[in-house]
């Protein structure tokens, strides 16, 4: 009963710190006149990954590298195959060209250079630090390159109000401490849960936590597919992704070095690798993801999740 009420109670708080982070994110960003295809990227995207942040650093601290690295592989597994996948049954999205070639081709190196890592078998702090570094330069590019697109003064409908700036940050501000308690609930689940029932921190990382932190941006992407908002539910995969590896592998491993486990480079990294390929493909082919598309990603998800506990 513990484990679950922890398990509940993690949930819970990470999808309302995340529902809250996000919302203070966009409208203080839409204050600051940014446009909503670097909202998705980088406030929303990285917004919606801050569980999977703390929830890393918190398995990684309690050494359980299982849960540290696994959450990490599984999200951006689950972003792709399970939430974009359902945006695009919900209805298709888009997938603008001009910002595609400079975010897919991100996304794509990106996750090269994080199986190349994963394959080394050991996080340490020099490769931490070295995420962290290209995650900047990955935002400072992001921002001038948004400066100087039409785009950037187009409006974000949800986001517009009456809201003081100052009332945003604080919104934003309480869904994070939200996001801290949950995460750290959901972890002591989870290793309690594995421990219980007799199998690995990697699965239970790659599958119950993985999803649970998640969430956020599952509620992000469809609800941002029905109000027709495609750049934001694009940007916020593409973001988080991005973020996943480059921030949240980056501050764990500055904070404790992570020693990855064998079943995910043999498998895992490679499942990552194998939806990033699939995710730009149907991009390329029809600038969008219509719903075939995402029928073929949510059935690739339950394929691999079926091997995982089948294994």
């Amino acid at each position: 009963m513990t484990t679950t009420l922890l398990l509940l109670g993690g949930f819970v708080l990470l999808i309302l710190g995340g529902e809250f982070l996000v919302r203070g994110a966009a409208r203080s960003a839409t204050i600051l006149g940014l446009s909503p295809l670097l909202i998705g990227l980088t406030l929303v995207g990285f917004g919606t990954s801050t569980p999977e942040l703390f929830t890393s650093v918190q398995a990684a601290l309690r050494g359980s590298p299982g849960i540290a690295v696994g959450n990490v592989v599984g999200s951006n597994i689950c972003n792709i195959l399970l939430i974009l996948g359902v945006a695009a049954l919900i209805r298709p999205v888009a997938a603008a060209a001009s910002s595609f070639r400079r975010d897919g081709a991100v996304v794509a190196l990106v996750t090269l250079a994080c199986l190349g890592v994963l394959l080394s078998g050991q996080i340490g702090r020099w490769t931490g630090a070295a995420c962290v570094a290209l995650l900047l330069g990955y935002i400072v590019m992001a921002y001038r390159s948004d400066r100087r697109s039409p785009a950037a003064t187009e409006p974000v409908a949800e986001a517009q109000g009456t809201m003081s700036l100052g009332a945003a940050l604080l919104i934003a501000a309480g869904g994070l401490a939200l996001v801290v308690v949950g995460a750290h609930l959901l972890v002591t689940g989870a290793m309690a849960l594995a421990s219980g029932l007799g199998v690995s921190d990697t699965l239970i990382g790659l599958t119950i936590v993985a999803v649970g932190t998640s969430l956020p941006e599952l509620i992000t992407s469809v609800m941002a597919a029905i109000r027709r908002q495609d750049e934001i539910a694009f940007g916020n995969v593409l973001g988080s992704n991005i973020y996943n590896i480059l921030g949240i592998l980056g501050v764990t491993a500055l904070v404790e070095p992570i020693a990855v486990p064998p079943e995910i480079m043999q498998v895992d990294g490679w499942v990552m690798l194998a939806a990033t390929a699939a995710l730009i493909l149907f991009a390329i082919t029809g600038q969008r993801i219509n719903r075939a598309e995402g029928g073929v990603l949510l059935t690739g998800y339950a394929a691999y999740l079926a091997w995982l506990v089948a294994g």
